[in-house]
This record gives structure tokens, C-alpha cells and sequence, in this order.
């Protein structure tokens, strides 16, 4: 996703725009709709890429029913009837010619209206950059809309594409010589779908709850079943250790780097309770200089390990996913701890693995601007977006605003980082006399 925009949703009157990047960092203070902005991405993305009904109750977002995510007006104007969102495609053939240019996807627009109490996709749109060409499926009126640049069509939407249970279906299923379209509007409108790639073109996305699982002294091997929160995640990395020593290795590598620069932890390592399979313990160890400390039970050691070990799990996986949106993965890690977070960020976001953080710590935003400004990963600064969500009465405004490359902040409001230039000025005032 490259850019995203959203009208009469939750805080969101006015349609806001917003670019994405391969790591966008979400600021702004609390109840400014950061929460919602990632649900809506992960809506957006199970309507496009998974062809499902989004579920905005589910973990680790939930906005309650449509009454409470359309926009609220205030006085008479009540709630909006309906609410839109839509995002342009990071597209993934950069040297097409004009020609597949001119029928590349690039852009998903969907309107939600209310069905029951729950809010569910009225109509989806895809469409080129121009707009000359798209495919509307509207749900709620059982119509399919076809434009090219040569003629525009509207058909009654066929049985095979009605909405099953939570299932939205597949837009490559129309039959476009029901249109009595030309053979060239045929090919174009095909291609258009094509390109979006509906199929395989979006891997798992991974959405974070902010507080993770709690640590266990012990743990037992079971069934894998992943959760916002990470409590899967012990059960993992003994998976792992236990049945792909390979995998182990490189991941056990890769977490233990980052331990190292977070200063968490020099070694972790699952240890066996009895025979493979059965209960096992995780422990930690922390080396000081050349003599080794003892290894630690996970639950014996500070709860900012715990904490952060799902989430960077998660993004050094062999099996990663293609979309992160985490809530504050800073949480109870010590200022330099949050500052490696942000290298490791800077390191791993890609367009293929691309990261929207929400997130309250200066420290590690700081990292993030001085890593690109020093180079030390692959990131450039146009592929770092910062998202400030400034409240205004009932509503937010998104500011996108990016940083250069000596890592100094673009485009910034006066309101941005307002708080701690009062509390820098406040802390350089002298004491009056007999006060």
C-alpha cells in the first residue's frame, strides 16, 4: 500500500489522505484514531487480497458495531449512514511498458453501509490511475459497472458473485462476455484485474495487540494457534528448536542480534523438561564481557523481554509477513532497548515486508531518522513515512510528513512536538524569587 484515504469513519470526517511507506511510524497523542487507521488497513486488506468480510470486532481492534465506527457529526447531523476507504497499490512491476501501465491496477476504493448492527463492503472498485478504466462490484445494488476508455457497461451481478457468509467473492470470476464487451475492452478490464494479482499477490498480514502474553515458568508443546497477543510464540520457537534445527539456527541468530543491541539478552534457548515434545522451559543469558551469567527462566527476568520477543519474532520469522501493523512495540523497554527496536525496523522494512508502527517513543523515531541519515540500513528517506494525527474538536486530521537526508522532519504542523517544547522551555525558566 502506498497511500491510503478514509472519509466518515470513526474520528475521520473530512476524507484524509495518508502516504505509506515501507516503515511508517504513527504519532500523535492518545484517542487520535492511530488504532482505527490500522484497522481500517487490515479491513482494506481482507476485502482486496483475502476477499473476506472484514470483521471489526475482531482481536486486536475492536470498534464495536457500525453505529459506533461511522463518523458521529454531532447535534442533528447524528452518524454517517455510510463510511469509504481505499488505498493506491505498491506496484510490483516497476519497469512496465506504457502499455501495461495503462491497465495496471492502482487503486481499491470500498464503501461500507450498514447490514444488522455490523458494517459490511456495499461496493468495491478497482480501478487504473486515470479511472478511465475499473470494475465496480456493488453489493448492495447486485450491479457490476465496467469503464474503459471505449465504453461503460452495467449488468445485473451474476449468482457467482454474491457475498457467502464472510466470503466476498473473487472479482476474476465475472464472466466478462456476458458485458458484450469488445474483444479489446475484454483484454483491458482483464488485465486490469490481473495486474492487482487478487490471488497471491498479499501474504499473511500480522496485527499486534499493544500489551503481549504474559510470560509462563512453564510451557507445554501443543497446537500453534496464533493470537494477536503472542502467546503462541514460546510454542513456536520450541517447534522450531525441536523439529527444524536449521530454521532454529538462523532465527536464534537473528533474535540474539537484536537482544545483543537492545542490551535484553546475549543467548536464549529453549530447555528441554524430559522427553522431546513434552514441557520445556525458555531461558535467557546475559554475558559480561567474557564471563557468561546464568541462564534465567524468561518469567525471572524483565518484563521488557517478554514483551517485545513476539513481536520481533514475528518480523525475523523465515515465513514473515507481507504486512505488520503494531501498537506500541516500545512497551516496557528501557530508552536505548527502544532505540535498537528502531534499527531493526530501519533494517528489515521493505516494500515485500512493509511496517506500519504505532508508536509513543521519541527515542526510537530519533533512531529511525539518524539510521537513514547515516545509512546503516537500506532505507532512504522517501521510503520513511511519519503519520501525525492531530486532534481537531470531533474530528483528526492526518499529517504526512516525511525527513530528509540529514534525518531533519519535513512538513511538520506547528502542533507537532509542541508538548516538549513547552516542557524544554518550562525546565530553562528560572524560579522566581521566594517561590
Amino acid at each position: 500500500m502506498k497511500r491510503i484515504w478514509l472519509e466518515n469513519y470513526r474520528c475521520f470526517r473530512e476524507r484524509q489522505e495518508a502516504r505509506l511507506a515501507p516503515l511508517t511510524l504513527l504519532v500523535g497523542e492518545n484517542s487520535t484514531g492511530k488504532t482505527s487507521f490500522l484497522a481500517m488497513i487490515r479491513a482494506l486488506w481482507d476485502v482486496s487480497y483475502r476477499n473476506r468480510v472484514p470483521n471489526f470486532k475482531e482481536e486486536p481492534y475492536d470498534l464495536g458495531s457500525f453505529d459506533e465506527i461511522a463518523h458521529f457529526r454531532g447535534g442533528r447531523g447524528g452518524s454517517a449512514t455510510r463510511f469509504a476507504a481505499g488505498f493506491q497499490i505498491a506496484s510490483r512491476t516497476p519497469n512496465k511498458t506504457p502499455h501495461t501501465h495503462e491497465h495496471q491496477a492502482d487503486n481499491w476504493t470500498v464503501e461500507f453501509s450498514k447490514q444488522g448492527a455490523a458494517p459490511r463492503p456495499a461496493a468495491r472498485r478497482l480501478a487504473n490511475q486515470n479511472g478511465n478504466l475499473s470494475v465496480e462490484h456493488r453489493h448492495d445494488e447486485s450491479k457490476v459497472r465496467l469503464g474503459t476508455p471505449w465504453g461503460n457497461w452495467e449488468l445485473d451481478s451474476p449468482a457467482g458473485l454474491a457475498i457467502e457468509g464472510k466470503q466476498l467473492p473473487p472479482l476474476w470470476m465475472f464472466e466478462f462476455n456476458r458485458a458484450r464487451m469488445t474483444m479489446r475492452d475484454q483484454q483491458a478490464t482483464k488485465d486490469l484485474i490481473h495486474s492487482a494479482n487478487l490471488r497471491p499477490h498479499a501474504g499473511p498480514l500480522y496485527a499486534g495487540a499493544p500489551v503481549r502474553s504474559k510470560p509462563q515458568r512453564t510451557y507445554d508443546l501443543g497446537d500453534i494457534a496464533e493470537d494477536p497477543k503472542g502467546d503462541y510464540v514460546p510454542m513456536f520457537l520450541a517447534n522450531q528448536f525441536f523439529r527444524d534445527r536449521t530454521h532454529w539456527a538462523d532465527l536464534v541468530k537473528a533474535l540474539e542480534l537484536f537482544g545483543k543491541d537492545a542490551g535484553l539478552f546475549d543467548e536464549i534457548a529453549v530447555k528441554p523438561l524430559g522427553k522431546k515434545d513434552g514441557p520445556f522451559q525458555l531461558q535467557i543469558r546475559r554475558f559480561h564481557g567474557r564471563a557468561k551469567g546464568p541462564r534465567r527462566n524468561l518469567i525471572d527476568v524483565g518484563y521488557g523481554v517478554s514483551q517485545v520477543l513476539p513481536v520481533v519474532t514475528e518480523l525475523l520469522r523465515k515465513d514473515a509477513a507481507n504486512m505488520f501493523l503494531l501498537q506500541q512495540p516500545e512497551v516496557h523497554l528501557h530508552p536505548s532497548a527502544q532505540a535498537a527496536l528502531g534499527s531493526l525496523f530501519c533494517r528489515i522494512a521493505t516494500w515485500d515486508r512493509q511496517l506500519i508502527i504505532e508508536t509513543h517513543s521519541d527515542h526510537l523515531l530519533d533512531r529511525v531518522r539518524m539510521d537513514v541519515r547515516d545509512g546503516a540500513g537500506s532505507l532512504k528517506p522517501e521510503d520513511v513515512s511519519i503519520l501525525y494525527f492531530e486532534r481537531r474538536n470531533l474530528d483528526v486530521r492526518i499529517h504526512s510528513i516525511g525527513i530528509d537526508h540529514e534525518g531533519n522532519i519535513l512538513g511538520a504542523p506547528k502542533s507537532y512536538g509542541q508538548f516538549f517544547m513547552d516542557e524544554v522551555t518550562r525546565s530553562l525558566r528560572k524560579r522566581a524569587p521566594g517561590k
